[in-house]
């Protein structure tokens, strides 16, 4: 299960399959040498992405 507090890069190491739902909401993370520090929740809200939303269709991702 994918958490608010993961770190970006390790949820795209760990699950590549997420990569397409980075791609639809427009975070470039895996480009981004940022993603190895930067937790799931403080990315979104800098997009503003709600959080709630982009953790579902990343979990959807695990199903």
């Amino acid at each position: 299960m994918i958490t608010r507090d993961m770190i970006i890069a390790d949820i795209i190491t760990s699950y590549p399959q997420t990569l397409q739902i980075f791609k639809k909401y427009h975070l470039e993370c895996y480009e981004c040498q940022i993603a190895d520090l930067e937790t799931l929740e403080h990315g979104a809200g800098v997009h503003k992405i709600a959080i709630s939303e982009l953790l579902d269709a990343l979990n959807g991702t695990l199903a």
